[in-house]
């Protein structure tokens, strides 16, 4: 019997270098050179000069984070979270939020111009659409851990290439009815007897009426691994009512997922979308827009881009809560939206009887499978919106460009699966027409974006 060796991981440098910063990933790290290879730095930008030391070393590549910045860049700002260098929620706010926007506008623009051989010359670049750049986070997932060695427990998102969790009492992306709450949570825990038990909490914040400023409900999904004691209920339910929050507890998967306090058989949050007198419900564990404001501002752009009227029959795939059919809704003949959640299709119905909407239906599929023999495909569609996960929706382009509706709205996540999937529309006879971004997660890489399709 032979035993296998573990391959030892070659010891980083220890010494700090200094680099030159010629551009910037799409990832947001600086890009240098070092020995003859590409060096990625966290924490730089274009024209720096910066001290860094090691965190990786590759056969191809290396990488690096700032440690000083000898050569400043004029568009780098002072973070305004604390942590940012640390944490591992934010990797931009070292750099001005608009440039943040332009740098996302420019990774959509090379993925179209690398993928589709479209050139921002061929279509209409739409305005960046952009809110506040703090306290916008209204979902999360907070890491949490006892450290026995402090003497306490810590709550927050893991470090920058660690997985420890950022020592913190505050977030500056977090709606600030959550950001509060860390510090609390740290003393709340502690005082557990399961509190080694729980490794994270799920976030869910709701609004209390359809102005923007308006107070925001706060929905905890506390995770654990071990049951807990009836003093520890307590303990939760008094916490909850001194700081008007709900609590759920999750022993298990999702489906475990139950509401501890209030005691009411309400398990729902709610958002608006004022400019279509709109009031959408959705569970804690619910996939929603983390950005309220940008979401109303993605979801009044994608209906003037549809160009609706009551003659319009409209596809709405990967719908969701209806989050888009319902708006559509108000102003189209008939929507149909499409998810492959049973949940979602529930939920959407739901939102569709309250806010007393006739004229759509909500149908399950498996939307990366063929759909050519399902019912609700059979039907004429004028229109079409796509909001697709980031994985994107090449398996579903060559089904629904048969249907051959005027017009493609496509709602983005990922600008590369966006540009691969605009290669594959204009096979099928359509043209990009606009595409733009939206700054969804402000100091995070993450790229929002839209584009409409006409048919040719």
């Amino acid at each position: 019997m032979t035993t296998r060796r573990r391959k030892r991981r070659n010891k980083l440098p220890a010494e700090a270098v200094e680099l030159t910063i010629s551009g910037i990933s799409h990832e947001g790290r600086g890009v240098s050179h070092i020995e003859g290879k590409v060096a990625f730095v966290d924490g730089s930008l274009p024209d720096e000069i910066v001290s860094a030391n090691y965190v990786r070393n590759r056969s191809q590549f290396s990488e690096f984070k700032t440690l000083e910045v000898k050569k400043p860049s004029p568009e780098r700002v002072t973070p305004p979270c604390e942590y940012a260098a640390i944490c591992g929620g934010c990797s931009l706010q070292h750099w001005d939020s608009d440039k943040q926007l332009d740098f996302k506008q420019g990774v959509l623009l090379e993925h179209l111009q690398h993928s589709a051989q479209l050139d921002a010359g061929s279509f209409e670049v739409l305005p960046q659409i952009k809110a506040k750049t703090t306290n916008y986070r209204r979902k999360a997932r907070l890491a949490v851990r006892k450290v026995v060695k402090k003497d306490a427990v810590l709550v927050g998102f893991r470090e920058k290439y660690s997985s420890f969790i950022t020592v913190m009492d505050n977030c500056q992306v977090l709606v600030a009815e959550v950001a509060i709450l860390i510090e609390p949570l740290k003393t709340l825990f502690f005082s557990l007897n399961a509190a080694d038990e729980i490794p994270q909490i799920e976030v869910a914040v709701g609004e209390s009426a359809a102005e923007e400023d308006a107070s925001k409900c706060v929905s905890l999904v506390i995770r654990h691994l071990k049951p807990l004691n009836k003093q520890d209920k307590l303990i939760l339910e008094n916490f909850a009512a001194k700081k008007g929050i709900e609590i759920y507890l999750q022993p298990a998967g999702i489906d475990s997922v139950n509401k501890l306090f209030p005691k009411d058989d309400c398990n729902r949050l709610h958002y608006y979308l004022p400019e279509f007198g709109l009031d959408i419900t959705f569970h804690p564990m619910d996939f929603t827009q983390i950005n309220g404001a940008i979401n109303r501002s993605i979801v009044s752009r994608a209906i003037q881009m549809l160009d609706l009227s009551d003659k319009d029959t409209v596809l709405d795939l990967f719908c969701g809560l209806g989050n888009f059919t319902l708006p559509i809704a108000l102003r189209a003949g008939k929507v149909i939206g499409i998810e492959g959640s049973e949940k979602m299709v529930e939920r959407g119905t739901e939102n569709a009887l309250n806010n007393d909407i006739a004229n759509t239906a909500f149908y399950a599929a498996d939307l990366a499978s063929p759909i050519e023999k399902e019912n609700w495909y059979q039907k004429d569609y004028s229109k079409i919106l796509l909001d697709p996960p980031r994985s994107g929706a090449i398996e579903i382009i060559p089904q629904i460009a048969k249907l051959r509706a005027a017009k493609i709205v496509y709602i983005s996540c990922n600008p590369a699966t966006l540009a691969r999937d605009t290669a594959e529309l204009l096979k099928y006879g359509y043209r990009l027409n606009s595409a733009g971004v939206m700054d969804m997660f402000p100091h995070t890489t993450h790229v929002e974006s839209m584009a409409e399709f006409l048919l040719i």
